[in-house]
């Protein structure tokens, strides 16, 4: 069993998405994916691939809106919980770098919404986006979620006083990137890195945006506003979200790529 496997059998995955802090993650991400089910060019029998599906947050709400949903999650603790949810969710155990069981050009989006976050190096990552491209058809769009480096350097470092420890082990560079190896679970990224990936894949960006905001450093006023005020901050973010000057500073962004073969 691998590190990654567990960890995702004793972290909560399930309860995560449906915390204040995390429903916002979800609701702007959700919201992104129907605008880009509104702009494709044939609405009909939309099929949507969910890449690192966890428990199946996005894959059983995008099933219940009438998509044809296929899931691949490589944790079989999540694959479990996910199939338990909704018998009409084709699902795979797999991997995001590696999905020879799926055909060319079949999908009209696909979500890679927790590969990266686990993924070291361009390489690996570059991989997986390929994949995505190989499986997603013309002019379809592929979301691809990062979790960014300046928050984990002011949650981690600063925030829970970790910063000494990460020094001594050379965590950091000069100018404060992580540096992440084999053994830690998360790869983290800045938004030039990013687009580094999209520049060796092959792919266009339509627009990225901040998942989440500032809504990771918040969470505690997220949990004692009431349900009008956090109404009203999730409008705030959606219209905010992709603000250039925002969209690095959270703990989650969402590129949004078309597929132009």
């Amino acid at each position: 069993m691998t590190n990654l496997e567990k960890y995702y059998n004793k972290f909560h995955e399930e309860h995560r998405l449906t915390t204040r802090h995390g429903q916002v993650e979800f609701l702007t991400s959700l919201h992104f994916i129907n605008e880009c089910i509104q702009n494709l060019n044939n609405k009909s029998n939309i099929k949507i691939l969910d890449i690192g599906a966890g428990t199946g947050r996005y894959s059983v709400e995008l099933c219940h809106q009438g998509h044809d949903v296929t899931a691949v999650e490589l944790v079989k603790h999540n694959l479990d919980i996910l199939r338990a949810k909704h018998e009409n969710i084709k699902t795979w155990q797999g991997n995001a770098t590696n999905r020879h069981f799926l055909e060319d050009n079949t999908f009209d989006i696909t979500l890679l919404f927790g590969p990266m976050y686990h993924l070291h190096g361009n390489e690996n990552k570059v991989k997986a986006l390929k994949e995505a491209i190989r499986v997603t058809k013309n002019n379809g769009f592929i979301l691809v979620a990062y979790v960014m480096n300046e928050y984990s350097v002011i949650s981690y470092c600063f925030k829970e006083h970790k910063w000494n420890e990460v020094e001594q082990k050379g965590g950091l560079t000069a100018d404060f990137h992580t540096i992440c190896t084999e053994e830690d679970l998360y790869d983290y990224v800045r938004l030039d890195d990013i687009n580094l990936i999209n520049d060796m894949a092959g792919i266009n960006r339509k627009k990225i945006i901040s998942a989440d905001g500032p809504s990771d450093y918040m969470r505690r006023e997220l949990n004692e506003m009431s349900e009008q005020e956090f109404e009203a901050f999730i409008r705030f973010h959606l219209a905010n979200c992709q603000r250039p000057e925002l969209v690095g500073a959270g703990s989650h962004t969402v590129d949004i790529l078309i597929n132009s073969k």
